[in-house]
């Protein structure tokens, strides 16, 4: 697939190092990212629900900053397979270790909440689940399934680890025919030793090609997050992979430190630096590309996923869309 030539070429910024060379945090988070404290009736409602079926959300599982805006408008990303990922990736909040046994009424008891809080579009994730054979493929499966048995005219998206790049694994997920098969880049090539050392940059990139050669009338969606140490050009490379990998919408975020534990923050981006990748993203031929610092893969999902069917699927860009370079700055 010809992408178009989009090339923006900046200086680097300056870092702050420790003693052993470490980058440091920025001293102080911006404004623009701070968020009201989550605790209205829906979002209570929620919560009690979820405890009530045993069922878990990434929302609270990573921490998101968004949590309080989304379940006020009755929205959430449920996380199946437990809450004890196999993987230690430096920047996730999410629990590693040893996890339990899967539940098998797990996509009944999911399909009851998404019935209840009658969603009309469902996001379900996981952690990773290295230790099962298929890496939990046939839960997502079940949960498609159970939901479009129960609400047919309610959309699913399904954001899925990598299976190891089983392609079987990702069969067994987009025969069940999800509306969006989304799985996360998350940074530059460079950084995946030092930031998911369980992944693999041209695995993620497999998964996401291989999904669309699956199903031509699913999307496929990922997601990078911005602050770890990448260069501005490396995210104009990884925005440009990922149309070669044919996905149709992506999302892009400002990472938050978890703890004292996760790798640092190495630089907060800017609100205007966020619309300039979003520009540069539809340049690049995106159906839909979510861009500002609050941003995560789940973010306004539901939006997302009208605005990418509208009007239909972006075909696989052809050379006579390329346009000239820029470069700014």
């Amino acid at each position: 697939m010809a992408v178009p030539l989009v090339q923006l070429t900046r200086q680097p910024l300056p870092v702050a190092e420790t003693a052993a060379g470490a980058p440091m945090t920025p001293a102080r988070k911006p404004s623009w990212l701070k968020v009201k404290a989550p605790g209205g009736a829906s979002y209570r409602h929620i919560q009690a629900m979820m405890r009530e079926l045993g069922l878990h959300t990434v929302c609270e599982e990573a921490r998101c900053p968004n949590i309080g805006e989304c379940w006020e408008h009755k929205a959430a990303t449920f996380m199946i397979l437990g809450d004890v990922c196999t993987r230690n990736c430096t920047y996730c909040a999410v629990s590693h270790g040893t996890p339990k046994a899967f539940d098998p009424a797990e996509p009944t008891k999911l399909a009851e909440a998404v019935a209840r809080m009658g969603l009309e579009h469902v996001v379900i994730t996981s952690v990773d689940r290295d230790d099962l054979p298929n890496g939990g493929a046939e839960a997502f499966a079940g949960c498609i399934t159970e939901i479009k048995a129960r609400l047919p005219e309610t959309s699913v998206e399904v954001l899925i680890p990598d299976f190891k790049g089983s392609e079987r694994a990702l069969q067994i997920v987009m025969d069940a025919k999800p509306d969006i098969l989304n799985h996360n880049l998350e940074t530059a090539e460079r950084l995946y030793r030092l930031a998911r050392p369980g992944g693999r940059y041209d695995r993620a990139l497999r998964v996401l090609a291989n999904a669309r050669a699956m199903d031509a009338t699913a999307l496929t969606k990922s997601g990078i997050i911005l602050g770890m140490g990448e260069e501005w050009d490396e995210i104009i490379t990884c925005l440009r992979d990922l149309r070669r990998s044919d996905v149709n919408i992506v999302t892009l975020g400002q990472y938050l430190r978890p703890s004292d534990g996760h790798l640092p923050v190495v630089r907060y981006y800017t609100p205007d630096e966020f619309a300039e990748l979003r520009e540069i993203g539809l340049r690049l031929g995106f159906s839909h590309v979510e861009s500002s610092p609050l941003t995560r893969s789940s973010y306004h999902a539901w939006d997302q996923a009208k605005s990418a069917r509208s009007p239909e699927i972006s075909p696989g860009l052809t050379d006579s869309l390329l346009v000239p370079a820029v470069e700014t700055r």
